[in-house]
């Protein structure tokens, strides 16, 4: 065998190992959570920390991984490189890991030890920079040095799904709500963090002529929210989101503004609040960026309830909460963050004795 044909042999072993494990995997529930019955009003949350890897990301490294191989980007032998707030990098080198390649990732110093024990669990190496706006440089230089890819997520999010359908997050939403009693949503909320999720979600919905509306959560800070509101996507920010997962110094080159309906800026504060909150409603526990499309959700529910508006919302529990024991759920790290969520905790208990959000 040449060693052309044993190249595209390893290719082709890849792709199919990649596929399999999709194939073996079922799809993540969508779960109904119970509000007061007088709203009218249906919440659902897709609990993507049921994938192996624990996050939505693990979509989303799955179709990377099938982008670059397929593009003949990596190969047998192939170092693999990311610049990854974390949940992203835990699922890369899961499929590093799967197809045998060594993987790099590189983030900030502030990334929770969890995260970071996972990445390592999978056999992943973590690379560390001062600030957000340096892990692309230090990415690209750490694949050049080694020979090996960049896999660059936040330029290649948007384009590695296939946001006509072909089992993305999108189709598995409207096909899990098709028996309820709003099976077409009023709203659905997530935030950004690369825009994969938001631009496959939104494309998604024009694709298929649905009449639900995208809401993008964004956290204080970063160049999101501006850019969507302004229209100026050159905005930069500068600043490290404190809410893991969510939240950009720049406008990544996967975020598309023209797909999105609303887009709503949310309180640091209040994403742990609604984070803490949605374990007590719920009895799960998830992470922060959840708290983030929840604080986002809490709004437009109450717009829907103040115009007599019945219908259903969905969002996404992002990742899980055991992820920020010595983080977001340790009282004293956020204290030392100067992050008290008390009071966007009574807002959010207000609301679900009145009915009216005083946000």
């Amino acid at each position: 065998m040449t060693s052309s044909h044993s190249a595209q042999a390893w290719t082709h072993r890849a792709i199919g190992m990649v596929q399999a494990e999709n194939n073996r995997s079922a799809d993540t529930h969508l779960y109904k959570i119970d509000l007061p019955e007088e709203w009218g009003v249906d919440l659902y949350v897709k609990d993507e920390s049921c994938h192996r890897t624990g996050s939505l990301k693990h979509r989303l490294a799955r179709s990377l991984f099938l982008f670059a191989l397929v593009n003949g980007w990596i190969h047998e032998g192939t170092t693999v490189v990311e610049a990854s707030s974390g949940s992203t990098a835990v699922s890369e080198a899961y499929f590093a890991q799967l197809l045998g390649l060594d993987f790099v990732a590189v983030m900030t110093r502030g990334t929770s030890p969890e995260k970071i024990a996972l990445i390592e669990s999978f056999g992943g190496r973590c690379h560390f920079v001062e600030q957000a706006d340096q892990v692309y440089s230090a990415a690209a230089t750490i694949a050049a040095e080694t020979g090996g890819h960049y896999m660059d997520q936040f330029t290649y999010a948007e384009r590695a799904t296939d946001w006509r359908g072909n089992n993305n997050i999108a189709e598995s939403i409207f096909t899990q709500l098709s028996h309820e009693r709003f099976p077409e949503p009023a709203w659905v909320v997530v935030g950004a963090g690369t825009g994969g999720t938001s631009a496959t979600i939104g494309r998604y919905i024009r694709y298929h002529g649905h009449s639900t509306q995208l809401a993008v959560v964004d956290p204080e800070g970063s160049a999101f929210y501006p850019a969507w509101k302004s229209g100026d996507t050159s905005v930069v920010t500068g600043n490290s989101s404190r809410i893991e997962g969510i939240g950009r110094p720049r406008v990544e080159p996967s975020f598309v503004p023209g797909v999105i309906d609303h887009m709503l800026q949310i309180p640091d504060t209040a994403s742990v609040a609604a984070m803490a909150h949605f374990t007590e409603l719920s009895g799960m526990a998830a992470g922060p960026s959840t708290g983030t499309n929840l604080w986002g959700v809490w709004q437009l529910v109450a717009g829907m309830v103040a115009r007599g508006e019945q219908g259903s919302v969905v969002t996404l529990m992002c990742d899980g909460g055991e992820r920020y024991a010595g983080s977001y759920n340790n009282p004293a790290w956020l204290a030392g963050k100067g992050l008290n969520p008390q009071p966007h905790a009574a807002t959010i208990r207000s609301f679900f004795e009145t009915g009216v959000w005083a946000g």
